[in-house]
């Protein structure tokens, strides 16, 4: 009975997600980035460090479908490798976020009492700090690379997901099915793993979604302010640095990546306002 009740709440899910259209784009806008940076060779045949002095900041031809850069590097196979990082980068760091948010959120909202205090003032601090200075601050003491841009950006990122959680486990500790656990004679640990955090994880999928997005954009910003993934290692941002020194001749080195955040931004932006919709029990009567 309880399977077949999960499975009706996922086709409702399902539906309400498929019915808005915005979400469906958006989606498809995701799966599109996922397959180019699942198979970058499909789309582009070239090496992107592949360094052709005689093709120099060519525009865009048939060879070069979005152009060369300043090395005379494939721009197409360096944004399809890219997508790889960027998409790379965002996963992880949302990973990292949503692990320590669902962490402090959940022994917050669950203990209450001094921890809660304690826990939520740590909150308030961090809030205090502007998250992308406090990144600039962090990454001036380690050395730039994509592994220490994951964690930093994951590490100063948890805050609004502890937030959710604290909020979702307060209401929930209070519901009928936690006190008949309790009863039963389940401890804390499994109270909180079992019970509550299952249903603590819809408004978290949102946040991470939406999160997703967040991580790219700012791995972007770092990457062009060459704090970020380093060259040759292709990445959105550091293709923008060049189009930055080149803007005035060679226009496709700042469009195309610029276009490329900017559809994988809003995409997964859309996604997540679907499924935030999709996910609200307000709707279910409609």
């Amino acid at each position: 009975m309880a399977k077949g009740r999960e499975h009706s709440i996922l086709l409702d899910f399902l539906r309400r997600l498929v019915r808005n259209r915005l979400a469906v784009a958006g989606g498809a806008v995701v799966l599109f980035f996922f397959v180019l940076s699942a198979f970058p060779h499909v789309f582009s045949r070239h090496d992107p460090n592949r360094i052709d002095v005689l093709k120099v900041l060519q525009p865009p031809s048939a060879d070069h479908p979005l152009g060369t850069d300043e090395l005379g590097r494939d721009v197409l196979a360096r944004m399809v490798h890219g997508a790889r990082i960027s998409l790379k980068v965002g996963f992880v760091a949302v990973g990292i976020a949503t692990a320590i948010g669902l962490l402090v959120g959940l022994v917050s909202g669950f203990y209450g009492g001094w921890i809660d205090a304690v826990l939520m003032r740590f909150v308030d601090i961090m809030l205090c700090f502007p998250t992308f200075f406090l990144i600039l601050a962090v990454i001036a003491f380690l050395e730039p690379s994509i592994y220490n841009i994951m964690l930093v950006i994951g590490v100063t990122g948890w805050m609004g997901v502890s937030r959710l959680v604290r909020a979702e486990t307060l209401s929930l500790k209070e519901r009928d099915f936690v006190a008949a656990a309790r009863a039963q004679g389940a401890g804390n640990a499994r109270i909180i793993f079992r019970h509550i955090l299952p249903n603590a994880l819809a408004p978290v999928l949102v946040s991470a979604t939406l999160g997703v997005a967040g991580a790219i954009l700012t791995e972007s910003a770092l990457s062009f302010l060459g704090i970020g993934v380093q060259p040759p290692t292709p990445s959105w941002g550091n293709i923008l640095t060049a189009g930055k020194d080149n803007i005035e001749f060679a226009w496709w080195l700042s469009v195309y990546p610029g276009l490329a955040i900017l559809f994988t931004v809003l995409g997964y932006n859309l996604l997540g306002e679907g499924i935030r919709d999709a996910v609200d029990p307000r709707l279910r009567g409609r």
